[in-house]
Parts: C-alpha cells; sequence; structure tokens
C-alpha cells in the first residue's frame, strides 16, 4: 500500500513537472512569434543592422518594459512603433523585456578609430555616464546598456534628448546631460560606447 502510494506520488509530481515544462515550452514559442515580428527592425535575435535602430539584446528587463509603455502610452513617438504597441498587452510587455534581455548582447565592431574612443571616454567619464550606466556601461534595472549598440543611434538619442524631444524614464537627467555636449562630444562618446566589447 505504501509502495503504491509513493509510487502514485512520483507519477503525479511526474506530470505536474511536465505540464509545467508543457506550458513554459507553449509560452516560450508564443513570445518568440511575438518577438519575431520585431526582427524586421531591430534584427535576428535583437540584434539590429538598420541605421539608427537600436539593438534590443541584452537591454535591461525593465529599461525594455517601460520604454513599451511609452511607445504605447504616446509619451515617446515613433510612426513605426506605434501601431505595433497598440497591439500589446501588459503580459506580452513582460514577456518581451525578458526575452531580449537574455540575449546575447552586440559585441562592438572593431574600433578602427582609437583616437576617438579615448576622446569619448573622456567625456563619458566627465559626463559621469557610468554612473547611471554602470561601469560596464551594460545598463541596469531601468537604465539603458550603451555598450556595443549602434553609434549613429547613440547620436541620434543624444541629439534627441539635447533637443528635448525624446522623452521617458530618465529624460531630466538625459536632456541635462546632453544639452551642454558639443558636436565632438557626441560623435567622440557615441563611438566609444558603440565600440565597447
Amino acid at each position: 500500500m505504501r509502495r503504491q502510494f509513493i509510487s502514485h506520488a512520483i507519477s503525479t509530481v511526474a506530470l505536474i513537472a511536465l505540464g509545467a515544462l508543457s506550458a513554459s515550452a507553449a509560452d516560450n514559442a508564443a513570445i518568440k512569434e511575438k518577438a519575431a515580428a520585431c526582427a524586421g527592425c531591430h534584427g535576428e535575435n535583437g540584434i539590429s543592422q538598420t541605421e539608427n535602430i537600436p539593438s534590443l539584446a541584452g537591454q535591461p528587463d525593465q529599461f525594455l518594459q517601460w520604454q513599451l509603455v511609452f511607445f504605447r502610452a504616446g509619451s515617446r513617438k515613433n510612426d513605426q512603433m506605434q501601431p505595433i504597441v497598440e497591439e500589446i498587452g501588459n503580459e506580452d510587455i513582460r514577456s518581451l523585456g525578458a526575452y531580449f534581455s537574455q540575449l546575447a548582447p552586440p559585441k562592438g565592431p572593431e574600433d578602427k578609430d582609437p583616437d576617438l574612443s579615448r576622446k569619448g571616454a573622456q567625456v563619458a567619464n566627465g559626463r559621469r555616464c557610468a554612473s547611471c550606466h554602470t561601469d560596464s556601461y551594460a545598463g541596469t534595472k531601468a537604465v539603458a546598456r550603451l555598450a556595443g549598440q549602434r553609434e549613429e543611434y547613440l547620436v541620434k538619442a543624444l541629439h534627441d534628448y539635447k533637443a528635448g524631444q525624446r522623452v521617458g524614464g530618465g529624460v531630466a537627467a538625459m536632456a541635462d546631460v546632453a544639452y551642454g555636449m558639443s558636436e565632438e562630444e557626441i560623435t567622440a562618446v557615441a563611438h566609444y560606447l558603440a565600440h565597447l566589447q
């Protein structure tokens, strides 16, 4: 009797675990399908090959979620993003944030202008970029990963902050940092961050 009870208990636990695995696999398949729609602009595995389109791979989960919320609310505007985010719910936002945050981040390309990178590192240190974006510029929580991001996108983002055209989390700090930056500083810091390994 005791042996039969133990055998039944083990079978029940195995069935529950198998059900959880099946549900998890179905959830993973569903989120991969939703994420595949992002690949058209943001690239395979979240690594952008398109000018002025950011890579999503390796961005912090909370940062990605907040950006989707800002787009959906209309506080952050983009003609391509607007119709997409209007179709996704809160659970999708949580799932997409988790999915892209777990992908391997892009590796910076070979740096063919190390002098510009040195200038960019000086700008980043002088502007205290690491105080929010971390020492490795990998970002954290609701703060973006900058290391390995597309160079021209970083330039665009800094111009948008400087002009007061980008809103959302951290806008006050970023507007303050970007406002005083010269064109040469923006170019140098974007180059430096884009080529970080």
